[in-house]
């Protein structure tokens, strides 16, 4: 039976076990109410202070019997109180030490600190990548939501050295900074930056005052919602029909076609070859849309003299299958 029901039915019991024995009382020894609540409760408390009026022969008999019946419900409804919240913290304590474990085993994880539209959204998007994330809430209204969506996390404050410690900062890939304010961004970003020099940090910024801040505390890339979500609204206006193949492209929703980066590794078949040499577009139907060279130099519609060099970063455009097929060749395990 569910402890919660096994406690509302114990509760419920005991409030008629009162009302039988004041009933009791009023009926046998012909006391007024208050009278026979009295020594009911003094009976089921077991205080020990005297009858309220000398008990007759079948009043004494009705108190044993409901001293009995009394005791053996408080002990009872004792019991499932302590296994109630015995159990509800064990299995709190279980849950987060397995969940600890879980983040504690993980490398190249995505750090999202803040669980709120954005972050959530944020998360929604790793995930349909197939990468791990790992969330740092403080507001514990959100956990819900977060066990809910079946994602690890962390409560705490993300600007806690320890909080950012347990969430794997060491390892992970990236860390992506969307908490309520500015001034708590440019504080994690900052300290984020102290513990891994290495890690990739995005950082979500609400006005344009605070972006250079953000990039001074160690951000690698500032975003602001606002200014994306307008030039969103104004691709959709102004070229409908350019928005609408991004989104299907960039969806990982639709598998008609998609588009992809991938990054040359050096045991890549394709390392220091030619484009048109490269058999790309012939063993996989995918086409090159731009190179990333590992200065930072973007290469746009590359000519097919281009050399392949190992940190290159291909961004592709193909069905899914193919570019899966692709990224499998470039980077073998």
């Amino acid at each position: 039976m569910d402890k919660l029901k096994q406690l509302i039915i114990s509760t419920v019991a005991s409030l008629f076990i009162l009302l039988a024995g004041t009933l009791g009382y009023m009926f046998i020894e012909k006391w007024d109410l208050l009278d026979a609540i009295y020594m009911t409760v003094l009976t089921l408390g077991s205080v020990g202070y005297s009858e309220v009026h000398p008990l007759s022969f079948n009043g004494r008999i009705f108190t044993i019997f409901l001293i009995v019946s009394g005791m053996s419900l408080v002990m009872y409804l004792a019991g499932v109180v302590v296994q109630f919240v015995v159990e509800g913290e064990m299995r709190n304590i279980l849950g987060r030490r397995k969940l600890n474990k879980s983040i504690s085993m993980l490398k190249d994880h995505y750090i999202v600190c803040g669980y709120g539209r954005i972050g959530r959204t944020l998360c929604s998007q790793i995930k349909e990548q197939n990468s791990e994330v790992v969330v740092v809430e403080k507001n514990e209204a959100l956990l819900p939501a977060l066990e809910k969506d079946k994602i690890l996390y962390i409560h705490g404050d993300a600007s806690s050295e320890s909080t950012l410690i347990k969430a794997g900062i060491q390892n992970a890939r990236s860390l992506i900074a969307v908490l309520a304010t500015d001034a708590d961004n440019v504080f994690l970003v900052l300290t984020v930056r102290q513990l891994n020099p290495s890690i990739y940090i995005m950082a979500r910024a609400g006005s344009d005052n605070v972006k250079s801040k953000l990039l001074a505390a160690g951000a690698n890339r500032v975003e602001s919602p606002y200014e994306v979500g307008a030039v969103s609204m104004a691709l959709k206006l102004l070229r409908p029909s350019v928005s609408n193949f991004l989104d299907i492209a960039l969806s990982r929703k639709q598998r008609a076609i998609q588009i992809e980066e991938v990054s040359i590794s050096p045991k890549s078949k394709i390392l220091n070859v030619m484009l048109k040499d490269s058999g790309i577009r012939k063993n996989y139907n995918i086409i090159i849309i731009a190179i990333k060279k590992k200065d930072g130099e973007m290469i746009f519609n590359p000519s097919f003299e281009t050399f392949l060099e190992e940190g290159d970063t291909i961004i592709a455009m193909g069905r899914a299958s193919n570019l899966k097929k692709f990224n499998e060749e470039l980077n073998p395990h």
